[in-house]
């Protein structure tokens, strides 16, 4: 049976957060609000909860799966990142963006698109995003939750009860989100390439 919390998007209440954590430690699957809509997510080594998110999603192997995470801290463990790169996201991060990066080897194989060993990196400008990291100590395993030949995200929780509610651990209600997805860019070479515009604003990646 899906659980669904109420969690206050200014002052996320931190019981419901640690039985929300508590789900994700024991293969839970989860919807979760996010600055750039609502997204799906899973601990990273969670291999069948990666395998139904990329059934809900209807995803093959070639799509970049995402690792949020709390700060920069933690990209170093799961990305590769030289100085230029690294002083590029500690200017834009906390934010509305996914950057592609190659992959260390501590990302799950799982993961990995199968022919460029990329991986996303996410740090979210969201309380209730950065409670959950903070009580699970590591990233978020994630994407976007855009349904199946739709363009954007979902941004209403109730929404996201009736359509995959059968197929969820935990839906997160932390209210309404913003709909547009997040702006993805390319970071693995000099200058960046942006893959897709979004709600990030874009200035800082075309100069």
């Amino acid at each position: 049976m899906t659980q669904f919390f109420h969690i206050h998007p200014e002052n996320p209440q931190q019981r419901l957060i640690d039985q929300a954590v508590q789900l994700i430690r024991q293969d839970g699957v989860i919807a979760y609000p996010t600055d750039s809509g609502y997204a799906l997510g899973c601990q990273l080594g969670n291999k069948k909860g990666i395998e139904k998110i990329k059934w809900l999603r209807a995803l093959d192997d070639k799509h970049n799966f995402t690792l949020v995470c709390s700060d920069l801290s933690e990209i170093g463990t799961y990305a590769k990142v030289d100085n230029a790169v690294f002083r590029l996201l500690k200017a834009q991060t906390p934010g509305a963006y996914t950057f592609i990066l190659n992959a260390t080897s501590e990302v799950p194989r799982l993961l990995l698109h199968p022919k460029r060993r990329s991986i996303g990196i996410r740090v979210p400008d969201h309380r209730i995003t950065h409670a959950l990291l903070a009580a699970l100590g590591e990233p978020l395993m994630s994407v976007t939750l855009i349904p199946v030949d739709e363009e954007w995200p979902m941004t209403d929780p109730e929404e996201i009860r009736d359509r995959f509610g059968a197929h969820l651990d935990l839906i997160v209600d932390g209210g309404a989100c913003h709909l547009e997805p997040t702006s993805v860019i390319d970071l693995r070479e000099l200058p960046p390439v942006v893959v897709r515009e979004g709600r990030g604003d874009l200035a800082p990646f075309r100069e």
